[in-house]
């Protein structure tokens, strides 16, 4: 990739971002990183936002307000609702795998537990990005 990729990752687990930054340093992905740790953060972020992300990626359990409410939030407003999220979460469960398709995720993946994992992980997130933004690999 040619191309630096912009992620805008909303999680609350230093842990799990952590491990987002060593994974895409691993696999030697240009990137840029923005980290909001609360749901209610990224609509006024989004909002003022000067660039907008190449892909959201996004937890379901936030604090202040569900993930799966920030999704529907941003699929609702024509000027950001283009751009692609991606689902990262432990939930396994249908119904949240059902809802968040339904609700214009472009992605649904659970959360891994290991560095070889979350390169698989990495993988379809850029897949998800180079499909809207034509990256040049």
């Amino acid at each position: 990739m040619n191309r630096t990729l912009s992620i805008l990752l909303v999680e609350d687990d230093p842990d799990d971002i952590e491990l987002m930054e060593d994974a895409l340093k691993g696999n030697h992905i240009p990137f840029y990183l923005e980290t909001i740790k609360q749901g209610d953060a990224v609509l006024p972020y989004l909002e003022s936002a000067v660039n907008y992300p190449d892909v959201i990626v996004l937890d379901l359990n936030l604090p202040k307000m569900h993930g799966r409410e920030v999704l529907k939030s941003i699929k609702s407003r024509p000027a950001i609702s283009s751009i692609p999220v991606v689902i990262l979460t432990t939930s396994s469960s249908k119904k949240e795998i059902d809802y968040c398709m339904q609700n214009g995720a472009e992605e649904y993946l659970i959360k891994p537990v290991t560095l070889e994992g979350f390169a698989e992980t990495i993988a379809a997130i850029v897949k998800v990005a180079m499909k809207k933004q034509k990256f040049n690999v």
